[in-house]
């Protein structure tokens, strides 16, 4: 739990509400059972870089167990929680969120697509309970089957011949994904100050560097995207299905026809908010470019080429709200 004083609350960021800020009503839905979820993917992926999928195919079973288990882990004293820190950058982490500076009303833990990495980070604060690194690795393997499927609908959607052109590169052996529980605790100032318009920032704006980010959470709101206009919204929350986010990469790869979505999560007053994020990223010397296939007649490049490793270094060397991409546009932004 993270607890802090008044004080120590005045140093984060607030938002104010204000017209701009809405509730999304018309989040684009994708039945991944259906034949025409491909179509809609690439649509949603252009005009919002997100949306939510249903009939995900990942166990209840096996999202009930690591909820449960991530429950456990949050509930623990602080100086239990901590044998799994520091962050470096995996591990344990407490309101500082990566080293450039930025904060939020958060407490995490940020994990590998490795098993016996995993194993051995949390052995410190669970022993040799293999049984729940086993709940951890088999969310994580369905997670991972089903991100696949979505960008091979993609591919599909898209008329690319390589049907795998995006999904290999989360399932190759040297695939650079990570999973991510975030534990946002209520904020008791807000909730005892419930006339104030401000919320209290738990993730600050920002995009994913990955190709795709897949994430549920619990019922609890705080969720907001930022749409082409700038203005922010509200996402309702749904327990039961995921919500996919394009990452840099992928914009990178569709030569800017997918948008990369900023999105940020705000503090509740009285209720805790729980998200499972798996990050799809591709193997550290992946070259990322505009697919050719994707281009059209005399259609330019609007990015430079670079590995992954080029980039995830340059965009953990930032903020969290800067443009990571634009160090790679070939073309100042207008």
């Amino acid at each position: 739990m993270v607890v802090l004083s008044k004080q120590t609350t005045e140093r984060y960021s607030y938002i104010r509400n204000c017209n701009k800020t809405s509730t999304l009503s018309t989040i684009p839905v994708v039945d991944l059972s259906k034949p025409e979820a491909k179509a809609l993917i690439v649509k949603a992926c252009e005009e919002f870089g997100f949306f939510k999928v249903i009939n995900h195919g990942v166990p209840i079973e096996a999202i009930l167990k690591l909820e449960s288990e991530a429950i456990n882990f949050f509930s623990l004293p602080h100086n239990q929680k901590e044998k799994a820190g520091p962050p470096n950058p995996f591990g344990y982490g407490n309101k500082k969120i990566g080293v450039n500076g930025d904060v939020g009303w958060v407490e995490y833990l940020l994990l590998k697509n490795n098993q016996d990495y995993n194993s051995m980070r949390l052995s410190s604060v669970f022993g040799q309970n293999t049984d729940k690194f086993s709940v951890l690795n088999e969310y994580m393997c369905a997670v991972r089957k089903m991100g696949c499927e979505i960008l091979e609908l993609m591919a599909e959607g898209l008329n690319i011949e390589e049907k795998n052109v995006f999904s290999k590169l989360l399932m190759d052996k040297e695939s650079d994904s990570v999973f991510r529980l975030n534990h946002y605790p209520p904020c008791p100032e807000m909730a005892l100050d419930n006339k104030s318009d401000e919320k209290l920032v738990g993730f600050g704006e920002h995009t994913d560097p990955q190709i795709i980010s897949l994430m549920r959470s619990n019922n609890t709101s705080g969720l907001q995207i930022c749409l082409k206009d700038r203005s922010w919204v509200a996402v309702p929350p749904d327990y039961n299905s995921f919500f996919i986010n394009v990452g840099d990469s992928l914009q990178v790869m569709s030569n800017g026809r997918f948008r990369s979505v900023r999105h940020r999560v705000l503090a509740n007053g009285s209720d805790s908010r729980l998200s499972m994020i798996y990050f799809g990223g591709p193997p550290l010397s992946q070259k990322i470019a505009p697919l050719s296939c994707l281009m059209k007649g005399n259609e330019e490049s609007l990015y430079k080429e670079f590995t992954w490793f080029d980039y995830k270094k340059s965009a953990y060397a930032s903020r969290l709200a800067d443009n990571r991409l634009g160090h790679f546009e070939r073309f100042a932004a207008s």
